[in-house]
């Protein structure tokens, strides 16, 4: 759902410019391209004003405050990165490599990638060579419904643990993007309820950029899973009341003072767990930053 809704938003971005140059360009070559640069300013304004509420908000964060020249590096950076993501990758190239789960177990850990809110597979496409590459097979999962409870995906995270499990005879990392971490806890949450030794079925769980704690952003969304991942959302204290206390030791989460989508910061943090802050890398950066890839790779040797 995710990559046709995009791709109708791209295709349809790119019809309009192209309607714009078509109309405008015999009579003046500057305001066709005007027109073009407008285009790309909006988009820059969008992150921009991400970028100034997480910044305000974060005032009163724990997590060390970024300094305007990170900030300014990170928008600019975020803003790129989403056209990639949203334009590129997820509508249209989320397909183009397929889950690996090789026949005969190459004695290396699996991986069951999670992506996040409004996102796809797709997100995951610059980790899938290296991981092959590296002998460990993965699953990356599509997340559907687009807009459904978060607890709805744990059929499909299930399904995926136990594809990684018999194609390596080893509990496989987790990795989640953004919601994608709570979909992971969400998912252990309901295996330990008939599985006691549900914890012992994963080897660990590394979230990027997850709202452990909520984020502001979540006050202004109507979805279902978007309302649970409202700053201190019931279902949020919830989670954490039926969690047992040495779970959160499985976890590692990394955690920015740009994310311009999860903050104030420290609420990327999940209590008990291991904390990876890595300074000026905004929301979607994080999924595919060069430092986090390298570190997750080597945690999972």
């Amino acid at each position: 759902m995710i990559a046709r809704l995009q791709q109708f938003w791209t295709l349809s971005l790119i019809a309009g410019l192209a309607w714009w140059c078509w109309r405008v360009w015999p009579q003046s070559p500057a305001w066709a391209l005007a027109g073009l640069a407008w285009a790309g300013l909006c988009h820059a304004l969008v992150i921009g004003t991400q970028f100034v509420c997480m910044h305000r908000i974060n005032r009163e964060d724990a997590a060390p405050r970024a300094r305007w020249p990170a900030l300014l590096r990170a928008w600019w950076a975020e803003a790129g990165a989403m056209l990639v993501v949203f334009c590129w990758r997820q509508p249209f190239r989320s397909a183009s490599c397929p889950d690996w789960l090789p026949a005969t177990p190459t004695g290396r850990r699996g991986v069951v990638l999670v992506h996040g809110f409004l996102c796809n597979r797709g997100v995951w496409l610059p980790w899938m060579a290296p991981l092959r590459a590296g002998g460990h097979a993965f699953v990356a999962v599509n997340l559907e419904p687009v807009f459904g409870p978060i607890d709805g995906y744990v059929a499909q995270i299930e399904a995926a643990v136990r594809r990684v499990t018999e194609a390596t005879g080893q509990p496989p990392v987790l990795i989640g993007h953004s919601m994608g971490g709570l979909a992971v806890r969400a998912w252990l949450r309901a295996a330990a309820q008939t599985d006691a030794q549900a914890d012992a079925r994963i080897h660990g769980a590394i979230t990027l950029g997850t709202p452990h704690a909520g984020t502001w952003w979540g006050r202004y969304s109507r979805a279902p899973n978007g309302q649970q991942m409202r700053l201190h959302s019931d279902w949020l204290a919830q989670l954490q009341r039926q969690e047992p206390p040495q779970r959160a030791a499985l976890f590692t989460c990394w955690y920015s003072n740009c994310d311009n989508i999860v903050f104030p910061a420290s609420t990327a943090a999940l209590p008990g767990a291991h904390h990876r802050l890595i300074g000026g890398v905004g929301h979607m950066q994080m999924a595919s930053h060069p430092q986090v890839m390298q570190a997750c790779l080597q945690a999972l040797d």
